[in-house]
């Protein structure tokens, strides 16, 4: 695949040229065509195809996707999605301890809550990158006791091994809480920022009435029965309110019926999963684009929709801290009462949406994934 010529693209071409890695491997939990593929899928594709497009042999290591062949081309690179959900994870230990790794090649470990042990199989180029910690992510999805076995592999066990990794994570709040719950050092955590697509960008024309639109995986983290309680709350405020909740997930049916069962059927629509070009025509439309969710790395939809001129509210979460400049690109919250007036206010002063609209477009170009490819890429070849 081929991308436009720029400093940080040439840049990346010659270090791959000069570096002792020809090849890369991405090893994480779920591929891009996942049903529920989410922001940390889409980093590790953007990463895949600008380092394939760069010269580099990659290939990306996953557990299977429904009805998907197990092995895949995409974008330059290869994909191998086999092993279920759980199984995957002693299946790539045993893989790494019993076939050897090709020479000059580099690894990536996505550690998405439940890690892959590289430490004790790799002894090559290696960086791990941790977008957040889960923490009660974990009693979110399991059982009492699968959480708490999760919650102690992630900040107790598994830790000490990688000690002396090479730790990559989406931004600074991250970079925080991972140094401080999970104990690795804060000198080996390095911020790696989020990228955004050119083609968002502003075009189009706003809805005619306050517009409100959501994205995400429909997963308990979310946090989104939580926000269409609050958005039933701005309705009393703001009767013209429309929303949009765009994404797909195991709890749509729970979520709908908490919409219908709030009287709210009429104006908050559930989209699903839509095209890229809808999506970016949402986020124009949209007055404001919100998220409640519990636990983020970054905020990959509050920095796009920034990008198409759409300011953000959003929890007060690491993660967050970092896709919203608090006060100039949107507004972070903590708690339903600070959600609704702060919503509330942005919806109804043309003034504020404004200057935050302009906040939000000067927040995004700063942020390109070129970079962010050229950026991980280093922390490889510095150990190559």
């Amino acid at each position: 695949m081929e991308f436009p010529t720029n400093a940080e693209s040439d840049e990346l071409r010659a270090l791959a040229d000069a570096s002792a890695l020809d090849a890369a491997l991405i090893m994480a939990w779920r591929d891009l065509d996942d049903p529920e593929a989410g922001g940390s899928e889409l980093h590790a594709h953007r990463v895949a195809e600008r380092w394939a497009a760069a010269g580099l042999t990659v290939t990306s290591r996953t557990s299977s996707v429904p009805n998907a062949p197990i092995l895949s081309t995409r974008s330059g690179y290869t994909a191998i999605r086999r092993d279920g959900r759980y199984s995957l994870f002693p299946r790539v230990v045993r893989e790494g301890l019993f076939h050897r790794t090709p020479k000059h090649t580099g690894l990536v470990e996505v550690w998405n809550g439940m890690p892959m042990f590289s430490p004790l199989w790799f002894h090559g180029p290696r960086v791990v990158f941790i977008h957040h910690v889960h923490a009660e992510m974990w009693e979110m999805t399991l059982s009492k006791n699968l959480a708490r076995f999760g919650n102690f592999i992630e900040q107790r066990a598994a830790p000490p091994l990688y000690r002396h990794s090479v730790i990559a994570t989406d931004s600074a709040s991250s970079r925080q809480e991972i140094h401080e719950m999970m104990h690795l050092p804060a000198e080996r955590i390095h911020v790696v920022d989020i990228g955004v697509e050119e083609r968002f960008c502003p075009g189009g024309q706003k809805a005619p009435n306050p517009h409100v639109v959501a994205v995400g995986r429909l997963v308990p983290v979310k946090q989104f029965d939580e926000l269409i309680r609050n958005l039933v709350e701005v309705k009393h405020k703001v009767p013209a309110l429309t929303a949009s909740i765009i994404g797909e997930g195991s709890k749509r049916g729970e979520l709908e019926a908490l919409r219908d069962e709030l009287g709210a059927h009429d104006w908050i629509t559930f989209l699903g999963k839509i095209s890229d070009e809808e999506l970016i025509d949402a986020y124009r439309a949209a007055w404001l684009v919100t998220s409640t969710s519990a636990r983020e790395g970054w905020g990959m939809t509050l920095t796009e929709a920034a990008a198409c001129g759409t300011p953000a509210l959003a929890s007060d979460i690491a993660g967050h801290r970092d896709a919203v400049e608090d006060g100039v690109s949107g507004v972070l919250v903590q708690g339903r009462e600070p959600f609704v007036l702060a919503m509330t206010s942005i919806l109804t002063d043309d003034q504020r949406r404004d200057e935050l609209s302009k906040g939000a477009l000067a927040r995004a170009r700063r942020l390109s994934w070129d970079h962010t490819a050229l950026e991980l890429f280093k922390l490889l070849a510095d150990q190559a």
